[in-house]
């Protein structure tokens, strides 16, 4: 009988043990003066990509506590009264230990849950080679000849080395929410290709996958294949997509329609300042080509037909112009492979893309070559 007990007492202490805790308590600790009573509050980012508040807790001699439950882990940020700066956190079911230092509470120490301890693990290594690229960055305000160029090569390994870590992070922490934020911050700066996005997101564990940022990770994947096919299509040599949109009297043109000996594909819009100072430039270059065959389309990414029409007539813009008014939304742009403005594409009398992006005496000089 004494063996039986003994046996079910075994039992019930493995099943506690792997059983996951139902909820999490996350106790905080900041070292300093800090008076009793200050608020602290916890956040996450909300659908305005602004921080929203979750809950709020008092601190009792540098202490507070939250707790709750998690469904799955996510990335929370705790702010304090009167403090500058901020800590991030991930909330997941587990007891969390949070300590900072009132002036410092980016640097806090947080650990005793596996997200928080690997995020742990991320910062430290990843302060590591910011701290190396912060001290080259100094030695390059000073540096002249060769001394800067070398420095310059240090801080392309730094970069390239900085990449490598985070991949191989991904790759060996499949568990770890950290990693989809990693993968996601690549696909937004399309650091990695589409294929290799797919793969680390593949590798990743149930749980990371149905996280806020693996949902998106899953979508993004989509995003970056369309937007690597549009950068093939787009590339110096290929044939010019064509499209169609509503002009400011609401007709319908497409490029098609009004291709010249040389035809630039400018994409711009009213709210964009570098666009806008740009403009006087393309207007003389094209009172200067137009009669000998320059055409050029104007494709805006404005957000309202007012702000777009206002800007044609301030700007001069006498050449042929449409818009969906869908902002970066617009089906054109994303044709284009387009995410930032300034844009444009030149194209021959064939409509062969012969080179993006010029400005200035630059533009000037190439359509003066193309135009003989």
């Amino acid at each position: 009988m004494k063996h039986s007990i003994t046996i079910l007492l075994a039992a019930f202490l493995m099943f506690s043990c792997n059983s996951k805790p139902e909820g999490f308590t996350l106790n905080g600790t900041v070292r300093g003066d800090l008076k009793d009573g200050t608020q602290v509050f916890l956040k996450k980012i909300g659908e305005n990509n602004q921080p929203v508040e979750v809950d709020t807790a008092t601190t009792t001699n540098g202490e507070f506590t939250f707790t709750g439950v998690s469904a799955i882990p996510e990335l929370h940020y705790i702010f304090v009264d009167q403090l500058p700066g901020y800590s991030a956190v991930i909330l997941e079911n587990g007891e969390i230990e949070f300590s900072a230092q009132k002036d410092s509470l980016g640097f806090a120490e947080i650990k005793g849950t596996l997200q928080n301890d690997t995020f742990s693990d991320y910062m430290d290594q990843s302060r590591e080679i910011s701290l190396k690229a912060q001290s080259v960055q100094r030695d390059m305000q000073t540096a002249s000849g060769e001394a800067a160029l070398a420095l310059q090569d240090e801080m392309k390994e730094l970069q390239e080395e900085y990449k490598d870590f985070e991949l191989d992070y991904i790759k060996n922490h499949p568990n770890a929410l950290i990693s989809a934020l990693i993968l996601e911050r690549a696909i937004a700066t399309k650091a990695i290709s589409a294929e290799e996005t797919k793969n680390l997101y593949e590798a990743m564990s149930p749980e990371i996958k149905n996280s806020q940022p693996g949902k998106r990770i899953s979508e993004g994947i989509d995003r970056l294949k369309q937007s690597e096919e549009a950068e093939k299509n787009t590339s110096i040599g290929s044939k010019a997509p064509d499209f169609s949109g509503p002009t400011p009297d609401g007709k319908e043109i497409a490029l098609s329609d009004v291709m010249g000996k040389v035809t630039l594909i400018d994409f711009w819009a009213g709210w964009c300042r570098p666009c806008r100072a740009e403009n006087p430039n393309v207007v003389a270059v094209y009172n200067k080509y137009h009669e000998k065959g320059l055409n050029i389309l104007g494709i805006s990414l404005d957000r309202t037909e007012e702000a777009w029409k206002k800007a044609i007539e301030e700007d001069g813009l006498e050449w042929n112009h449409i818009s969906n008014i869908a902002y970066f939304d617009d089906q054109i742009a994303k044709l284009y492979n387009v995410d930032a403005i300034p844009a444009a594409f030149l194209l021959d009398e064939n409509g062969i893309i012969v080179a993006k992006n010029l400005r200035g005496p630059e533009l000037e000089q190439k359509i003066a070559e193309l135009l003989n």
